[in-house]
């Protein structure tokens, strides 16, 4: 894949580190490296020039300021070279051990411009760059060199973030982002080719962002005159995305992560598919730091960028600064075989070709490709009006449409309370009809049912509920606890937008209650840090006592109880006291939702609708074997570049390069790193 591999050196960790990860490249692909060290001699000698003046008086002479400007300017450049040198020469001995060819370039000047010049003039087709170098501080993020290289770049270029601390366990997953750009999925298939050869799992990830337009608006509505706001339409507005374009987005992206699922099949390598909805690189950083991948791959630019921006994208370029692994900038286009398929054998009609003009430029590659796709999957050889309103049917359901242009804004939240709502476990969007059986985003059949009664006794808990209306006259109402959570934001602004997103976030879901755990993710996601607040007195007490004393409807979620720290036991289920008391004891968070997960299994499996502490005991043991049998499989000492069982393995990396596996991807595993709500998995 890589046959030139280009590495500026410093003799920094982060450099160290870097020359590591081109020999272990060099080594998987038979490539050349080429070491590069850029010294600055005439930036010394123009500030000595500027220094003379402070010189004492006997050097203030002509001949005696020429001598001293000959032995400065030798001493420089003879140093600085030596320095050079001496870089290089490690680098050229390692490659030399490792077989592999090894280039020197030495250049004076400044860093960032020579690197880039000598690219310029050169085929090679990696950059390896440390994030930072031997001049980094304490909060340095990104060094000036490396950022500016990977601006200006027009090769692939791979920054080292990470350095590995000795002991440290081997990073086994390789995490991509797709938006549906030919770019994405050029950074999707190298990292197949990384994975095929590393023996890496790839997991690509999606991020569809339903917040932004109710954040605007929330912020516009107060400075509006009453005329103004009556232009916007606020309330159709909403209604148009909650009923229509919230759920078209989720479905466009989950078929970007199902064509890219068929590209790394028809290649024999298995992904995981992860749909999130937010801020593209806030959400991919956040996923990052929760499963710790190997490298982050990335297309420079994204769908919404131009076709000739020579820069990064706002995303990549995020994502760069704050990812806390290694990041690889791709410059590959890899258009899907779907689609290159549908746009040779497909053909428009005029008056088809007519109707996608009034669309949007912004998303007309993306309507075009969603309808393209629609297409083929229907067996249509030509697209008609009729086709694009088969796709408008499918991502702009008819009835949210007719209820959009009634202004009908009230019939989701009615529907909330009116009934229970069904959530998809596997994407987290809820559905239009209660007792949905398949999700009409990502496919999956497995649903969470809220009832008005289960979150009306935990806002109970949580000191009642109070009525607020949203800015376009929607009525939401806010647990006492959920409020409290809130105004833990000191800044006015922050505390708005979140407040925004809370709401949109409760809108979409089809909740018109608002409970301190829904605002807690959005709250956390916001200030970085956990939410600390104390139960209120007798809250486990008032929670136990809301129960109601008759049988709740078979296969709907309710509250349980919660434990000292308020975190809630949700369940389908009941559970004695004491098995409450046994799963309280386990973490909270990835550990205990799986152990529930894996309890209710088994309560399934013996076909019993009541949980005691022999059950718990018995699905804890059963996790237990599970986890003995996988470290038993990778007790043995590691192979040459074998990789990590996954995510939650025992520390234990060492800091030597990247090796040739030979071993084919290993599947995605749905365990690594859960806990999302909506996080799609492999099916």
């Amino acid at each position: 894949m890589y046959k030139s591999i280009y590495v500026p050196v410093d003799n920094s960790d982060h450099s160290n580190r870097a020359v590591s990860c081109a020999i272990g490249l060099g080594k998987a692909y038979s490539a050349k490296l080429v070491g590069c060290h850029v010294y600055a001699a005439k930036l010394h000698d123009y500030r000595f020039r500027q220094m003379e003046y402070t010189l004492p008086e006997e050097y203030i002479d002509e001949v005696e300021l020429e001598r001293q400007r000959k032995i400065h300017d030798s001493l420089i450049t003879m140093g600085l070279k030596l320095i050079s040198d001496s870089y290089l020469d490690g680098m050229s001995r390692t490659c030399g051990e490792s077989g592999l060819e090894f280039e020197p370039r030495m250049m004076d000047g400044k860093h960032h411009i020579e690197i880039l010049k000598d690219l310029a003039g050169s085929q090679h087709d990696l950059v390896v760059i440390g994030a930072v170098g031997i001049g980094r501080a304490r909060d340095s993020v990104i060094g000036s060199v490396c950022e500016r290289v990977a601006r200006q770049s027009d090769r692939d270029v791979w920054v080292v973030k990470h350095v590995p601390e000795a002991g440290e366990a081997d990073r086994d997953t390789i995490l991509v982002g797709l938006d549906g750009s030919p770019q994405s999925f050029g950074a999707l298939m190298t990292a197949i080719e990384l994975a095929n050869t590393f023996g890496k799992k790839v997991e690509a990830i999606a991020v569809y962002d339903p917040y932004l337009h109710y954040s605007v608006f929330n912020g516009i509505v107060n400075v509006l005159t009453e005329q103004a706001a009556k232009v916007f339409r606020f309330e159709e507005q909403n209604q148009l995305h909650e009923e229509i374009i919230d759920t078209g987005l989720a479905q466009i992206y989950q078929s970007h992560l199902e064509v890219g699922e068929r590209m790394g099949t028809e290649v024999g390598v298995s992904i995981k598919k992860t749909l999130l909805d937010g801020k593209p690189f806030q959400k991919i950083l956040d996923h990052a730091r929760k499963t710790n991948p190997w490298l982050i791959v990335m297309g420079r630019i994204g769908v919404h960028s131009p076709k000739d921006e020579a820069s990064l994208g706002s995303n990549a370029e995020n994502v760069l600064r704050s990812a806390v692994c290694d990041v690889l900038l791709s410059t590959r286009v890899e258009v899907p075989s779907l689609d290159v398929r549908a746009e040779e054998t497909i053909r428009w009609t005029p008056e088809a070709e007519a109707r996608m003009t009034h669309v949007p430029e912004q998303v007309k590659g993306i309507a075009r490709t969603g309808v393209l796709r629609l297409a083929l999957e229907k067996g249509h050889s030509v697209i008609t009006s009729a086709v694009i309103d088969e796709a408008m049917d499918r991502f702009m359901p008819k009835s949210a449409s007719n209820a959009t242009k009634a202004l009908a804004e009230a019939v989701a939240l009615e529907r909330a309370r009116s009934g229970p709502v069904s959530m998809c476990r596997a994407c987290g969007v809820a559905a239009t009809q209660s007792g949905a059986v398949k999700c009409t985003v990502c496919g999956a059949t497995d649903f969470e049912v809220i009832s008005r009664e289960m979150i009306e006794r935990i806002a109970e808990v949580e000191g009642g509920l109070q009525e607020e209306t949203t800015y376009d006259g929607r009525k939401l109402r806010w647990s006492e606890d959920a409020r409290k959570g809130l105004w833990t934001m000191k800044n006015a602004y922050q505390r708005r937008r979140v407040k925004a997103r809370v709401e949109k976030r409760a809108r979409m879901m089809k909740l018109d209650a608002i409970t301190l755990d829904f605002a807690r993710q959005v709250i956390e996601e916001e200030t970085g840090s956990p939410l600390e607040i104390q139960s209120p007195s007798g809250g486990m007490a008032r929670a136990r006592a809301a129960e109601p004393a008759e049988a709740t409807a078979a296969g709907e979620s309710r509250l349980v109880a919660r434990d000292d720290r308020k975190n809630p036991l949700i369940s389908t289920f009941d559970w004695t006291s004491d098995a409450t008391q046994r799963i309280f004891r386990v973490p909270a968070g990835f550990m205990r939702n799986k152990t529930q997960e894996r309890v209710e299994e088994l309560a399934r499996e013996r076909a019993v609708t009541s949980i005691d502490l022999a059950l718990v005991e018995a699905g804890i043991e059963f996790g237990k074997q599970m986890m003995a049998e996988m470290i038993a499989t990778y007790s043995g000492p590691p192979a040459q570049g074998a990789v990590n069982p996954g995510v939650g393995a025992p520390a234990r990396e060492s800091a030597a390069p990247p090796t040739v596996s030979g071993a084919p991807a290993r599947e995605a595993s749905d365990t690594g790193g859960g806990g999302y709500l909506n996080e799609v998995r492999s099916r």
